[in-house]
């Protein structure tokens, strides 16, 4: 990687924040380690002005703390964090399929059809990294079907940090068929308009999300 190796749509920057971001979810940077600037400007090949935007955008994020004259440290997520992010999804996920039982039209109902039979096609396949896109997508029909500009507001805001939670911890090859079953059962009850069974449906997937996520991260 080079300082004129990126596209103009997806920044040095932002690639770095990537890179750093993914090891320290990880747990590759262990928290309260010193992630030094001159050890990634050689890996890299880049100089230091991007990676201190990238370090600056990641301390935004809650995942580094910069201490002046000493530099920066990774956080990364504690159980206290795991708890916090999923108790947040929860709430809104809930809220967003009890809204799009009674507003999901037919259209959006043969979308989830359509997340599903992929879902089962790459769970077949065992790949883990198609299924998780898939259930991003799936997610995003339900948050669409809500119907409400404020909603869908709060949730691509929210969205954006759970894809990127997602995509470090990546996903154990033996839960595919959990995930999968967890979704189906989502869909068979927004397509028999049960609110009260559709909203236990996804508490019950993000009460395994959450147990995954923990498994996976071993987080303490």
């Amino acid at each position: 990687m080079t300082d004129n190796n990126f596209s103009n749509s997806f920044s040095l920057t932002d690639e770095i924040a990537d890179i750093v971001r993914e090891r320290i979810l990880k747990g590759e940077y262990k928290i309260g380690e010193k992630i030094k600037e001159n050890q990634i400007a050689a890996e890299l090949r880049v100089s230091r002005t991007p990676i201190r935007e990238a370090f600056k955008q990641l301390e935004n994020e809650g995942l580094i703390d910069y201490i002046p004259n000493r530099g920066c440290f990774a956080k990364g997520f504690t159980r206290q964090d795991i708890e916090d992010l999923y108790a947040v999804r929860k709430a809104l996920e809930v809220l967003a399929v009890e809204w799009a039982v009674t507003r999901i039209t037919p259209e959006q109902i043969q979308q989830l059809q359509e997340q599903i039979d992929l879902m089962e096609f790459y769970t077949t396949k065992q790949d883990g990294k198609k299924v998780l896109e898939i259930n991003s997508d799936f997610h995003s029909v339900i948050y669409n079907a809500a119907g409400s500009r404020f909603m869908a507001q709060v949730l691509r805001s929210y969205k954006e940090y759970i894809e990127q939670t997602r995509k470090a911890l990546g996903c154990d090859q033996t839960s595919l068929k959990e995930i999968l079953s967890e979704h189906r059962t989502i869909l068979d009850t927004i397509r028999a308009r049960d609110v009260e069974a559709a909203k236990t449906a996804m508490s019950n997937h993000l009460d395994g999300s959450k147990r995954r996520a923990e498994f996976i991260y071993n987080v303490k």
